[in-house]
């Protein structure tokens, strides 16, 4: 209390002491008089600045301190005041400006709310970021709708192009159409990456010699802007024409000693012996879901080869999909090129899985290499920080697993993988790389809108793979859907507890002994429901018939005294509720959801 006392500058005999419950709580209370808005300005605006992310900031003049670009001018009101600051070596007032060649050029707001309108009528600036993206989208779709095309919009680009212009302007260009010969995923990374131009397909969804840019300025002679465009593009497509005609007189195979010469990762060795590992994890899987080994090995071993390429060299974006073009190219088989474009899926949330199986297999054994990798390392995240991304490689991994629907042993997996590193790994991290995951699943499940208690639930029953895990969920929100799951999760929580100190007990159940008939018909009805329940992953089904308790389960507890003074008897009473625990645990510990 002494030490309250004094962290609020004052002595113990001016706290309040109040009552809750049994205990006795201490407060202070002091009435502070708010200062005028104006006079926090200065400050406030003075720390948002110094926090604003700059990657590379600037300085100018004498000044000493740094921002993104020159300031010039300041505008800081308040309702219709100009609020007295120095803000970068700029004093405040009320005067704007516009773009230097459109509009008023110098122009007053007259009130802090009019600021948005009055830029927008005196200079044609749109100063709101959202309302500028969606001004921006509508003129690009309806350029395209004048061409007779369909525009690509990547909210990505959008993002960036909005950051690039205040008043935009878009129009449509074109391209010599001998480009397209080259794959068009390698024009579109050039037409973004390099100019920031939307592209447009047909109605077919195919690439058109055609793009569209936003302009920051409304032109009177729009064909100057569109030549010049054109001009710069036409660089960029023959350096893309270049790469793709260059690379494809190497085979991915002939490269794969350059793999050698390429780090993956300190003590990890090179993205050479990541492909070894990659082959040789990637049979394994094949093996267990029956996907073609051969190809998934050869997918495997070949995956990161295009790293070395010209092409992704320049477009580090097009990975995997330049490898899948130049299997192609190199006679390999579509399993094989598929597998090598896909296997970095899914990249992001929301991105589509492999489409092949050999590419799911690559995909896991890709990302797994990764995480036990990197784990067995001790490099694995650490609170907010995740400097390899692992967490949304997991995720991603434990996507294609569910999603797909394969029935992989997740330790075994992680084991396996573990066991093809060097020896700088610590095979020992497999329990912490498969507690990872679990963490992760549970951040899927929480995404999805499963309860924290339903994912307890499962996970208390360990099962092998994360597919079985997902079954068990569905299987969970049936239940607890229905109007007799809580009596029965009542009922598993006070058995769990009834259980607590016999561990010895087992399932077979001496029925002779017992005499009341509410534990008799307790044990027929779970003689019945034991032979019905479905033993091929159907745990939907085995929830259904283990409602079918419900009855018996409350009767019994209602009438019959598991505690009796013949322990005969009693270990009876407390090996049938083994095993109607047993049961339930074949799907999950629904004591959980209690």
């Amino acid at each position: 209390v002494e030490g309250f006392a004094k962290s609020c500058g004052v002595a113990k005999s001016d706290l309040e002491q109040k009552s809750f419950g049994k205990a006795d709580y201490y407060f202070f209370t002091k009435e502070q008089k708010g200062l005028k808005t104006q006079d926090l300005l200065q400050d406030i605006v003075d720390t948002a600045i110094k926090k604003i992310p700059i990657t590379r900031a600037m300085r100018w003049g004498d000044l000493d301190f740094n921002f993104v670009r020159p300031t010039h001018w300041l505008i800081m009101m308040l309702d219709g005041d100009v609020v007295e600051a120095t803000v970068m070596g700029l004093t405040s007032g009320n005067t704007t400006r516009g773009l230097r060649f459109t509009g008023e050029q110098t122009f007053s707001i007259d009130n802090a709310g009019d600021y948005r309108q009055t830029l927008f009528d005196k200079a044609k600036i749109e100063v709101d970021f959202d309302a500028r993206k969606e001004m921006i989208r509508e003129q690009v779709v309806q350029v395209a709708l004048d061409c007779q095309s369909n525009a690509v919009i990547d909210e990505s680009l959008l993002e960036e192009v909005c950051a690039l212009v205040e008043y935009p302007c878009a129009f449509s260009g074109g391209f010599d159409a001998r480009f397209l010969e080259v794959p068009e995923e390698a024009l579109i990374s050039a037409m973004k990456s390099h100019q920031k131009y939307f592209h447009m397909v047909d109605d077919n969804g195919k690439l058109l010699p055609t793009f569209i840019s936003v302009a920051n300025i409304e032109s009177s002679d729009l064909s100057v802007i569109i030549d010049g465009n054109e001009r710069v593009i036409r660089p960029r497509l023959t350096d893309s024409e270049f790469f793709w005609e260059q690379d494809k007189a190497n085979s991915l195979a002939s490269r794969l000693p350059k793999l050698d010469r390429v780090l993956f990762m300190k003590s990890l060795g090179s993205m050479g012996d990541k492909a070894k590992r990659i082959e040789l994890l990637s049979i394994y899987i094949a093996n267990v879901i029956g996907a073609n080994a051969d190809y998934s090995a050869r997918a495997g071993l070949l995956a990161k080869t295009d790293l070395v390429s010209d092409m992704v060299g320049e477009f580090a974006d097009l990975q995997g999909v330049m490898g899948g073009y130049y299997a192609l190219n190199d006679g390999e088989d579509t399993a094989v090129a598929t597998a090598i474009s896909e296997h970095y899926h899914p990249r992001f949330a929301g991105d589509t899985l492999p489409s092949t199986a050999e590419g799911l297999v690559v995909a896991i054994a890709d990302k797994l290499d990764t995480i036990t990798g990197i784990y067995g390392i001790g490099q694995g995240p650490t609170g907010s920080k995740d400097p390899y991304a692992l967490r949304r490689m997991a995720l991603g991994l434990l996507r294609i697993m569910v999603e797909a629907e394969l029935k992989l042993d997740l330790k075994a997996l992680i084991k396996q993988s573990l066991e093809l590193h060097a020896s700088e790994v610590d095979r020992s991290s497999a329990d912490a790389i498969y507690q990872f995951m679990m963490d992760r699943l549970r951040a899927y499940y929480k995404e999805q809108k499963v309860s924290a208690k339903a994912f307890e639930a499962v996970l208390a029953v360990r099962p092998e793979s994360p597919y079985d895990f997902h079954l068990r969920v569905a299987a969970l929100n049936e239940f607890t859907n229905d109007s007799a799951s809580a009596s029965l999760i009542e009922a598993n929580k006070r058995i769990a507890n009834m259980l607590k100190d016999h561990q010895d007990l087992g399932t077979q159940v001496d029925s002779s002994v017992l005499v009341e008939a509410a534990e008799k018909a307790l044990f027929e009805a779970t003689t019945v429901v034991a032979k019905q329940l479905n033993t091929n992953h159907d745990y939907t089904q085995s929830m259904r018939e283990l409602l079918s308790l419900k009855e018996t389960i409350d009767t019994f507890f209602d009438e019959v005294m598991v505690n009796s003074d013949d322990e005969i008897l009693k270990r009876s009473r407390l090996t049938l509720l083994n095993w109607i625990r047993a049961l339930f645990l074949s799907v999950a510990d629904v004591s959980y959801l209690s």
